[in-house]
């Protein structure tokens, strides 16, 4: 499962759509809107996105995970437009028969999608705001 959305992600069901009798491990990733960046105070981000290509570059980049370690399942889920201080921005989740495949996937999917996918953010401060790369 891969989406795109406006709504709050919702984590319980990223990870029940992970779920599977034959996973050892499922690691989740849960990306929230921080107060601070650069010592700077933040009130909210500012999410945008080309839609198709960013699914279309999400599932490149699973696929790329899953020839590398053995994925059961996997579910990403990415907000777009304002997200608040301490709620979620992207949840990504993945099962595999042993944490190690599960950490190292989930770990890798995160960075790809940090460098490739065309998700912009924005951050928005009590005297402005500025975009900012997608990766750190």
């Amino acid at each position: 499962m891969i989406e795109i959305t406006k709504d709050r992600i919702d984590v319980a069901r990223i990870i029940a759509a992970v779920s599977d009798s034959g996973a050892g491990g499922i690691d989740v990733f849960i990306g929230t809107t921080r107060t601070k960046t650069q010592g700077k105070a933040v009130v909210k981000l500012d999410f945008e996105a080309y839609e198709p290509m960013a699914i279309k570059e999400l599932q490149k980049i699973v696929d790329r995970a899953k020839s590398q370690w053995p994925i059961l399942k996997y579910a990403i889920s990415h907000r777009t437009g304002v997200v608040e201080i301490g709620e979620e921005a992207v949840v990504i989740a993945v099962s595999t028969a042993h944490r190690q495949a599960a950490f190292e996937s989930c770990k890798f999917i995160i960075d790809e999608l940090k460098k490739t996918v065309p998700i912009w953010k924005k951050e928005i401060f009590e005297d402005g705001d500025v975009w900012v790369a997608a990766h750190p």
